[in-house]
């Protein structure tokens, strides 16, 4: 039985890739702080992921092991993240920046790190690191988002390097999706923010893609046989 797990689970893109995996009639665990309503087939626990030592003693615990006791495979969506502070350097929230790495990057590498440790009776593990355009170019005012991202594209490939048997992980571009973190971009002044009326315009243009579209797609990527070939991956270009 394939059991799937995703972080930031309860709204935006990651609500959408819980409604993807239990069309598929897989077993969801989500992880955030929220829930959303209770349904047949999904699992959850409330924490916050941008608090290290409150995820640490979580996966400490016997929590996961036991919701994987009966898998034979897991997929796990490292989807939460947070796209501030927008600002440029030595303009930015010191608090902000702390919060966006630990759920950026700290998160996503204790999650897959557990998630392995927790499961070598499952005959594959697929991780799934949603990146962004933003780690592969750079955009001033994002220097910290830019940088996270980056992480997880760069940690990716050297997971990769290890050739874990069974294991395959890609850190995957999903385009601009219409959801709390493109308002957040639209609510930037052009100081914190100097491209942000390109992103003003993908929403006037109707050029924002849906969050149920962007997860049909992701789930789809996740669930392909070629998943993993390729490290770095952008739903955009197929």
């Amino acid at each position: 039985m394939i059991k799937a797990i995703v972080s930031g689970h309860s709204r935006g893109l990651g609500a959408a890739i819980v409604e993807a995996l239990l069309a598929r009639q897989l077993p969801v665990l989500g992880l955030a702080r929220s829930a959303l309503p209770a349904r047949a087939g999904l699992s959850q626990c409330a924490l916050d992921l941008a608090d290290p030592v409150a995820l640490t003693a979580w996966l400490a615990g016997p929590t996961l092991h036991d919701w994987l006791a009966d898998a034979s495979a897991v997929w796990l969506v490292n989807n939460a993240g947070q796209v501030q502070p927008i600002a440029a350097l030595g303009e930015q929230d010191p608090q902000a920046i702390v919060q966006a790495i630990n759920l950026n990057v700290t998160a996503p590498l204790l999650l897959s790190n557990a998630v392995l440790a927790a499961s070598p009776h499952c005959v594959e593990r697929r991780l799934l690191h949603v990146s962004s355009g933003a780690a592969r170019h750079a955009y001033p005012g994002w220097s910290v988002y830019c940088a996270s991202k980056a992480a997880l594209d760069h940690h990716a490939q050297a997971v990769a390097a290890e050739r874990h048997t069974g294991v395959r992980l890609v850190s995957l571009a999903p385009g601009v999706i219409d959801t709390e973190m493109q308002a957040d971009i639209r609510a930037a002044s052009l100081a914190q923010f100097p491209l942000r009326e390109r992103f003003d315009a993908l929403k006037a243009n109707g050029q924002l893609t849906s969050p149920q579209t962007c997860a049909e797609h992701l789930v789809a990527a996740l669930a392909h046989p070629a998943f993993g070939e390729v490290v770095l991956t952008d739903l955009r270009h197929g």
